[in-house]
């Protein structure tokens, strides 16, 4: 019986979730649910340990209309005087969706002319998308822009990289007025600074709070809550299942 082929099994395979194998750029080793080495771990998945990897570059032709795109943007970054190796430093086909990851020098740039060169035509930027991979050494963190061609029904993104020790990106806020709060909400959660941006204050957490929630190496600790006269200790002072 063991033999013999399970249709469920084989589905369930194709359903996991971002599972790259050996393949791909490896940034750390997680051990955990969650990752988080400061505390008890909760979840009850200490034991869990697996590789977190980025998607390396992909190789032409990227199918479909990837190619067509590449193609116009890096024909009108050369008619600005500008060499696409450049300004692109990789170009990603990764789960049938296309990012280009963009030196941060260049970003305002490639970000305009995606947007005015008419077969491009990404009018729209629905945001920007804090990362911090504290084992990336040197870009340990990410901005993610998602880019929408209400044209030609296209949608891509743009990802910059900037290191702990400089966190800076420029601002897209005067080629995508939209992406005002956005900036704000990730400089507030990651501390990425947005050089250019009209007003960048923190939006969610108090003025004079300490570092920035959402990056990884965060402390795990919080304010204890008291719950119909009951008490419920903060995450690091809980039980550990590790």
């Amino acid at each position: 019986m063991s033999d013999q082929p399970n249709p469920e099994k084989d589905l369930s395979a194709q359903n996991l979730p971002g599972q790259r194998g050996s393949h791909g750029e490896e940034v750390r080793v997680q051990r955990g649910m969650f990752g988080a080495n400061s505390g008890g771990d909760t979840s009850g998945y200490g034991g869990l340990v697996r590789s977190v990897r980025l998607p390396g570059p992909a190789t032409r032709p990227y199918g479909g209309w990837f190619d067509e795109v590449a193609d116009e943007l890096e024909g009108a970054l050369e008619e600005q005087g500008l060499l696409p190796g450049n300004a692109i430093e990789k170009t990603v086909v990764d789960r049938g969706e296309l990012t280009f990851h963009i030196a941060r020098e260049h970003l305002v740039r490639v970000a305009r002319t995606l947007r005015d060169d008419p077969a491009l035509r990404f009018e729209l930027c629905t945001g920007v998308s804090g990362v911090h991979y504290p084992g990336d050494k040197g870009r340990e963190l990410h901005a993610v822009y998602h880019l929408r061609s209400l044209t030609h029904g296209r949608l891509i993104r743009l990802e910059v990289s900037a290191p702990d020790a400089d966190p800076h990106v420029p601002s897209l806020v005067g080629v995508y007025p939209t992406n005002d709060w956005h900036e704000r909400e990730t400089y507030d959660f990651f501390g990425l600074v947005f050089d250019g941006h009209p007003a960048l204050t923190r939006i969610m957490m108090p003025d004079d709070w300490q570092g920035f929630p959402q990056r990884k190496d965060y402390p795990l600790g919080g304010i204890a809550v008291e719950y119909k006269g009951a008490q419920i200790p903060a995450p690091d002072q809980r039980r550990s299942y590790s």
